[in-house]
């Protein structure tokens, strides 16, 4: 009975044992390249990301500042024009800062939207390990040939994603400009920023 009782022991530890392999085998094959591709996705969003993002929203300021400098000039008595444009660059800033934050905060879904799926398609999963670690091979090559094309699907997405918000913050800025300045109508709505705007050049 006991031969009996340890042998059954035995073949049940085996079976769970086999089980909890098969789980564990199963689990590290489910689409590797997916892990693989999200590593190196983060690896690029670091100081060049930020730049960009920067870029984008200065590329939206730039254009409120086009359109309500001359208002500035032709609406505001020259001995409140110091003040005011004072206030009205604070409110710039302020826009800029606000609307960073806004396309910022779009990166991770249009990164697991556009940039993921597309190197999974793009690359194998020994090319992603290599370019996520950065050696020097010629999968490092084929990612540098396809990286200002992933860069423009990524940027344009961006764009589109973060519109219906940038363009609801300039017409806020668009609303207290007014108010600053005194002007008595409202320009037209502010274009959302477009992936084919120059960037500002800080001084």
């Amino acid at each position: 009975m006991k031969n009996i009782l340890s042998a059954l022991t035995i073949a049940i530890s085996v079976t769970v044992a086999s089980l909890a392999w098969s789980t564990i085998s199963h689990a590290q094959t489910v689409d590797p390249k997916l892990e693989w591709a999200t590593k190196v996705v983060a690896l690029q969003q670091g100081p060049e990301l930020n730049r960009l993002v920067e870029q984008l929203a200065n590329s939206t300021a730039q254009d409120l500042l086009q359109k309500w400098g001359p208002k500035l000039q032709t609406n505001v008595p020259k001995a409140k024009l110091p003040q005011v444009t004072e206030e009205l660059n604070a409110e710039l800033q302020k826009y800029s800062n606000e609307v960073s934050q806004l396309i910022g905060s779009k990166v991770g879904k249009v990164s697991a939207d556009v940039l993921i799926p597309a190197y999974i398609e793009k690359f194998t999963l020994e090319e992603l390990q290599q370019i996520a670690g950065f050696f020097e091979s010629p999968a490092i090559k084929k990612y540098q040939t396809s990286a200002p094309e992933l860069g423009n699907i990524f940027i344009q997405r961006l764009v589109e994603t973060a519109r219906t918000d940038v363009s609801s913050r300039a017409t806020q800025f668009d609303e207290t400009a007014a108010k600053i300045i005194g002007a008595n109508t409202i320009p037209k709505a502010s274009p959302a920023p477009s992936g084919n705007s120059k960037p500002v050049t800080k001084k």
